[in-house]
């Protein structure tokens, strides 16, 4: 990435507020005035609207952008079918969902040439992407930039990096994404991404329902949690190359590739919502207990994607970020419990308090809705002794996908050579300590 593109990817980026209206020209003069779509564009641009939800949706959901480009998207030749590589699509019909508790070590090391698309590999899902409903949890691991350009008509994607910086080359501009960070590329908008160092790792939320808001505060009022001004977009920056370039579209869980004579990424000018972003997860505001207890893990909600129940969510982004544990005569680490959401929890850096051993970086963790799961043999004798004095939390950042349905294992994801065998061992030893007063 050259200087000029990392401060447009950095220092350029303004500040995203969830369904509000944004724009950005990387020309003077490319947006118009007063009008969407003018009956001559300015600077002979061509006008088009992308929606990435229904047109009559009420207008606190709706989202939509405006896009002033050199060419149109629809002039492109016709796309056919390629190979899904190990990219996996609901319905996940080819197993039926597992109770056990399943933890996976992190992906074996890829060839090289190693692209991001071509590093995609599923583990597992719900719901069915032609309904718009439910999710898939993909990791990836590249070792090449992307020469090509993809898109996703199935659902939004929401990428966090464990391992190796990326760039992320979008209609809309440049996004810089660094371990640490999250970055989101709604549906329908095309994108390259490009290598920042030797290789790049990391876990992907495919979200084929509601697009990903902030949660409602409730209780804990105005501030809290993920601040909407944290959350960056990018400035327009466009390309102007002609000459071949492959385009992949996800449809309905199948890859299809066209060529192109020029490059998609033309747009010069853009104003809506319906936009990518990345977001620095240390920014985020944890909330907790400053008495006894601590309250439940959803206080760590980044971003929630809606369901047709009020407060089930079809997928919860949760983030275990750096914090202080100060509740009196309480069992710090995450309680034993069973819960009706089913948990994808992955490592981005460092250890989780509630593991010992076994869960690193790159790898990941599945309990299914109602699955007991809860601190290790370990971890439980060690908090149950140690001295509550303040405790700061700052050596990890663990996510979770959270979800309200099972999660169904692909037959990749249940017979991978990276399963981790025996996990239900970490709770073997847990002894009987009941003593009755009478």
């Amino acid at each position: 990435m050259s200087g000029d593109e990392r401060k447009t990817a950095e220092g350029l980026a303004y500040l995203c507020g969830f369904g509000n209206e944004h724009s950005s020209e990387a020309v003077a003069g490319a947006l118009p005035e007063g009008r969407n779509s003018p009956q001559r564009a300015p600077l002979g641009l061509y006008a088009e609207q992308l929606s990435g939800t229904a047109f009559t949706e009420p207008r606190a959901h709706n989202r939509r952008s405006w896009l002033y480009r050199i060419r149109p998207s629809a002039a492109h030749p016709a796309f056919t079918r390629t190979g899904n590589g190990a990219i996996r699509t609901a319905p996940f019909n080819q197993a039926v969902p597992d109770p056990n508790r399943m933890r996976w070590n992190p992906l074996p090391e890829p060839g090289p040439g190693t692209d991001f698309v071509a590093g995609l590999w599923t583990l597992g899902g719900n719901g069915d992407a032609t309904q718009r409903t439910g999710m898939a949890v993909h990791l990836y691991h590249a070792t090449a930039s992307m020469e090509r350009v993809f898109s996703d008509a199935d659902g939004e994607l929401l990428i966090v990096p464990e391992r190796g910086g990326l760039l992320l080359r979008t209609e809309f501009g440049l996004l810089h994404a660094e371990p640490g960070h999250v970055a989101l590329v709604p549906r329908g908008v095309r994108f390259r991404v490009e290598l920042l160092d030797a290789d790049a790792r990391g876990y992907v939320c495919e979200n084929y329902g509601a697009p990903f808001q902030l949660p409602d505060l409730g209780p804990i009022g105005a501030n809290g949690l993920a601040n909407a001004r944290d959350f960056r977009a990018p400035v327009a920056a466009y390309e102007e190359d002609d000459g071949p370039v492959e385009v992949v579209n996800k449809f309905c869980g199948n890859l299809w590739t066209a060529e192109y004579d020029h490059s998609p990424l033309d747009v010069v000018a853009w104003h809506g919502n319906h936009v990518p972003y990345v977001y620095d997860l240390r920014r985020f505001n944890v909330i907790g207990t400053i008495s006894y207890d601590h309250p439940d893990p959803s206080i760590f909600t980044v971003l929630t994607s809606p369901s047709d129940t009020p407060g089930l969510a079809g997928v919860d982004f949760v983030v275990f970020a750096p914090r202080w544990l100060v509740g009196e005569d309480t069992f710090r680490p995450p309680y034993f419990h069973r819960n009706v959401m089913s948990e994808y929890m992955g490592l981005i850096e460092g250890a989780y308090d509630a593991k010992a051993e076994g869960f690193v970086p790159g790898g990941g963790s599945l309990h299914n809705m109602m699955s007991a799961h809860g601190p290790d043999r370990e971890t439980f004798e060690r908090a149950s002794a140690a001295e509550l004095k303040p405790q700061r939390i700052d050596d990890g950042l663990a996510f979770m996908f959270e979800t309200r349905w099972p999660v169904t294992l692909t037959p990749q994801a249940a017979r991978a050579e990276h399963l981790q065998q025996g996990y239900d061992d970490v709770w073997r030893g847990l002894e009987r300590h009941f003593r009755p007063l009478h």
